[in-house]
């Protein structure tokens, strides 16, 4: 199936968190030049953000911040029409048996609690939308069909359960109209990926913006790279 895509996101409201450096920043960039108004969910409400882009303060390991984020950004907006649950961390980066209980914690916390948490909240202003869009960004870690090498075991279960909670998402609202899909950025030079890596931030943002500008009709439930569905 290929997807329905909306050339302009003029008059929608979309929520992106970890707005204020690498994938993140360049997502919320890149719906601005769309026309859509974004907001920026972020720890620092004073961090520096794309032009165009409102902050809005959010932790996502802090349920009542999320749930009055959410309702901060509609009350402003009027609206949700899509939400990009991008914000993450990385670390722990040992086997299982020496991991820090703490940093596993957090891990998960992070990448997996927040994002299921924000979509519990926005869902029901989503849907009162044409085409509510989630985009979860994931990772090519989080791969069980054919599964990469990592020493990174939190992160590794985080991602993957990201991959599952899409799915979830699809079968219990896609009826309903919902379009969520997850995206592997590839491996990008940010503050996670760190130096070495050989993507830059804009290129691991565009098919997370591409997925932002679905529109009725187009494909759910699935993971996407470069713009091309792969295996879960």
């Amino acid at each position: 199936m290929e997807p329905n895509l909306l050339e302009t996101l003029d008059g929608q409201v979309a929520l992106v968190t970890g707005a204020n450096r690498g994938i993140g920043r360049e997502i919320a960039s890149g719906l601005v030049e769309l026309d859509a108004t974004v907001y920026g969910g972020v720890r620092d409400p004073t961090a520096a953000l794309p032009d165009g882009v409102e902050a809005v303060e959010i932790d996502v390991t802090d349920e009542s911040m999320i749930e009055s984020a959410v309702e901060e950004v509609v009350t402003a907006g009027g609206q949700l029409d899509v939400l990009v649950n991008n914000a993450g961390v990385g670390g722990a980066g040992a086997g299982l048996t020496d991991v820090d209980s703490e940093a596993f914690d957090r891990i998960l916390d992070v990448n997996l609690r927040g994002p299921s948490l924000l979509s519990k909240y926005a869902l029901p202003h989503l849907l009162e939308t044409d085409a509510p869009r989630i985009v979860n960004v994931s990772s090519g870690v989080g791969i069980l069909a054919d599964p990469i090498e990592s020493e990174m075991p939190a992160y590794r279960i985080s991602k993957a359960g990201i991959n599952a909670l899409t799915v979830s998402l699809d079968q219990t609202h896609g009826e309903d109209g919902l379009i969520a899909n997850s995206v592997d950025p590839g491996w990008v030079a940010t503050d996670l990926g760190g130096e070495e890596a050989p993507r830059e931030p804009e290129k691991g943002a565009e098919t997370p913006i591409w997925l932002s500008r679905f529109g009725p009709g187009s494909p759910s439930g699935l993971f996407w790279k470069d713009k091309q569905v792969i295996d879960f």
